[in-house]
């Protein structure tokens, strides 16, 4: 099956009519693209304000400034609006009278401002405490901010001084030494060694006159980030519809944090002096995303249903709010939920989800569960589309992207025709060489179907292409139809290579029971799906040469190149392991999450060693033989740095050509505008020397 997706009509077009000036992509241009996000209406649908994000590319210094368009507008442009100059705006957020809150770092520190659009007037500040704001929500009825961010449980304001808390949960002492006791939660979570007695916590505020007064903490009582740590925002916290109920995901953090999924969804009555009460106290797996309904009746969250597993399929499910009967809406549906947002009639649910590469926009049915994907009129629907919400008549704003095209901001009316109000990449992206995508599947393991990509050079004459194999991470993930800002298959192929990425089992988007078929089996089918898949493409597109080709992959993509260099040491000129797992028994002592590796390998290493073993990349270190580049940073936390240290010294011993490159100020991922600039032209160069001589 073949099915050709093509770049953005503007790119496409440009490309095609000015061939003199296209030029490959670069990492540079990758770097510095301008990056959109968080797209927002106004209460009556006509304005629409989202953030971006500049890059400088002289320094690679990012700024985030917030932009204004004018629906009603004909041939509308977005406005810059509220910029204060060297400073960062974010988080916009309207108000039900029209005017825009926002999070700013004009005063200094992260705080809350206000401004009205359609007046032109300074934006003024909102709150002036202590703490950085790291979010908020605004009230439906306009009288209440919700705001939070990291407080020491002593603080009974939004902050407090040094000396009015007591050391900071630590104990006293002549060091600089932090003291974890036992039963305290994570010691290390994700890249930030943890502050003893500090969490993540929302407070409620006033509001009038455009000012913040009278913080009342939330979860008093209550011991765990909310939201959670490290990648929960705004989804997890929500308003009730009369605007003094708050609704909000917390787990908590106890000697069991480590190796615990169960985030419970609590509410709390701002007046009332009762502690909040846990709706999800039944369900000890996953309970988030609470979302109440228009007309305040309904709840809908997802729930997980295995403890202990991060990946489960996350059903939808309604909550009446009078009688608390809770029903599963998508329990027939074999999709995992990844964000929700009401009709205003309150007669349906928009939902995103991983379905076969894309990542797109269902249609709930309130009363009996019916999903719809919903499709498009007048262009293509598919891709990566998140950050959805409905406006006045039932439009979607949406934020969009592709692996050919980078995020802009759309919308999508009743009728199912989609107007794209941004193209802030249009002209830069018109200079790159076209690249062309291909789908692809195939029989995997056990006969199983499995989907993959081939992106390469629209133009390429060759006859032949070198070939990156990129292996996704997670594992539970998709190397799907979407942008991304560090491994970016279009930017790949714009080095003239042929890209191929598989879904192996394991992926998501293809039914809970392929996600679940990777448990306890990480070198075994994903292995077969991955030769398989290689094979497949080099028969589906024969500009492909298969055989002068390097892997790459990280995380669990980085697992893949140790696993591969012991198992299957002649299918690669190159391989190229970014923060990968080489030792399972050391990683299983290491990592921060142990509900990860404990439910992937069946339990915790001193129970069941040789489900650890069995797919354990050191144990075959005697076969390693293939080139490998090692990349780790020294903030990673979650497979930590000396995995990669110890992957590189296994290959120096056995003599087999090696580099390392280490970032002494990234974590699992490589964020950095500068520093993601040296890892292409690393990887680039390594990869360049091996297929290209």
């Amino acid at each position: 099956m073949r099915n050709i997706l093509v770049p953005s009509a503007l790119a496409l077009a440009a490309a095609l009519s000015t061939p003199a000036l296209a030029r490959p992509m670069t990492e540079v241009d990758l770097a510095t693209l301008n990056r959109v996000a968080a797209p927002t209406a106004s209460p009556d649908g006509r304005w629409v304000v989202f953030q971006m994000t500049e890059t400088a590319p002289e320094t690679y210094k990012r700024s985030t400034g917030l932009w204004l368009v004018d629906r009603k507008a004909k041939d509308a442009k977005p406005a810059r609006i509220a910029d204060a100059p060297g400073k960062n705006e974010a988080s916009p957020a309207f108000a039900p009278d029209g005017s825009l809150y926002f999070i700013s770092n004009a005063s200094g520190s992260d705080q809350v401002w206000r401004i009205d659009p359609k007046a032109g007037t300074p934006a003024t500040q909102v709150t002036d405490i202590k703490a950085d704001v790291a979010g908020f929500k605004i009230s439906p009825d306009g009288a209440r901010l919700l705001a939070w961010g990291d407080i020491p449980m002593e603080c009974a304001d939004f902050g407090c001084d040094a000396k009015d808390v007591k050391d900071k949960g630590a104990l006293v002492g002549p060091g600089s030494g932090r003291l974890y006791k036992d039963g305290t939660g994570f010691v290390r979570h994700w890249d930030t060694w943890e502050t003893p007695g500090t969490h993540s916590r929302p407070f409620v505020f006033n509001l009038a006159d455009g000012k913040a007064s009278a913080a009342r903490p939330v979860a008093a009582g209550l011991v765990g980030d909310t939201p959670s740590k490290p990648f929960g925002g705004g989804e997890e916290l929500a308003w009730g519809a009369d605007s003094r109920t708050v609704y909000f995901t917390l787990r908590k953090a106890d000697r069991h944090e480590p190796t615990s999924t169960n985030l419970d969804i609590y509410r709390w009555l701002v007046d009332s002096r009762m502690m909040p009460v846990n709706l999800t106290e039944a369900n000890q797996a996953t309970d988030t995303l609470p979302t109440p309904s228009p007309d305040g009746k309904w709840l809908a969250y997802v729930a997980m249903e295995r403890p202990g597993y991060e990946a489960d399929r996350q059903v939808l499910m309604l909550r009446n709010l009078e009688s608390g009967e809770t029903k599963k809406l998508t329990d027939a549906w074999d999709r995992s939920v990844a964000s929700i947002a009401w009709a205003p009639d309150g007669k349906a649910l928009y939902v995103t989800a991983d379905d076969v590469l894309d990542h797109p926009v269902f249609r709930i049915d309130a009363a009996n569960g019916k999903v719809e994907r919903l499709k498009a009129s007048n262009e293509a629907f598919d891709g990566n589309i998140g950050e959805v919400s409905v406006l006045p008549g039932g439009a979607l704003l949406y934020a969009r992207n592709t692996a050919l095209a980078p995020t802009d901001v759309y919308v999508r009316d009743g009728k199912g025709k989609v107007t794209q109000l941004t193209a802030v990449n249009a002209d830069r992206m018109a200079e790159f060489d076209p690249v062309r995508l291909d789908r692809m599947q195939f029989a995997g393991a056990n006969g199983d179907k499995v989907w993959g990509m081939i992106l390469k050079p629209a133009n390429a004459t060759a006859a032949k292409l070198p070939v990156a194999f990129i292996v996704h991470g997670g594992p539970q993930g998709s190397f799907g139809n979407s942008w991304s800002t560090r491994w970016n298959p279009r930017l790949f192929a714009q080095q003239g290579y042929g890209v191929v990425t598989v879904d192996f089992h394991g992926s998501t988007g293809y039914g809970q029971a392929f996600t679940d078929s990777i448990n306890k089996d990480w070198g075994g089918k994903p292995l077969e799906d991955l030769k398989l898949g290689l094979a497949a493409a080099g028969k589906q597109d024969a500009q492909l040469d298969i055989a002068n080709a390097c892997a790459l992959g990280a995380s669990y993509g980085g697992y893949m190149m140790n696993w591969i260099a012991g198992q299957w040491t002649d299918g690669f000129k190159c391989l190229v392991q970014h923060d990968g797992v080489f030792d399972a028994r050391a990683m299983a002592y290491e990592t921060e999450e142990l509900w990860f590796d404990e439910w992937e390998h069946g339990g915790p290493y001193f129970k069941v060693p040789e489900e650890y073993e069995k797919w354990n990349p050191v144990n075959h270190v005697d076969k390693w033989k293939t080139p490998m580049l090692v990349i780790t940073s020294e903030k990673d936390f979650r497979i930590p740095y000396t995995q990669g240290l110890a992957a590189f010294t296994a290959l120096q011993r056995r003599g087999v050509p090696s580099q390392l490159l280490v970032f002494p100020d990234e974590n699992h991922w490589v964020l950095k505008g500068a520093n993601s600039v040296q890892w292409h032209q690393t990887v680039f160069n390594w990869l360049d020397s091996y297929l290209k001589k």
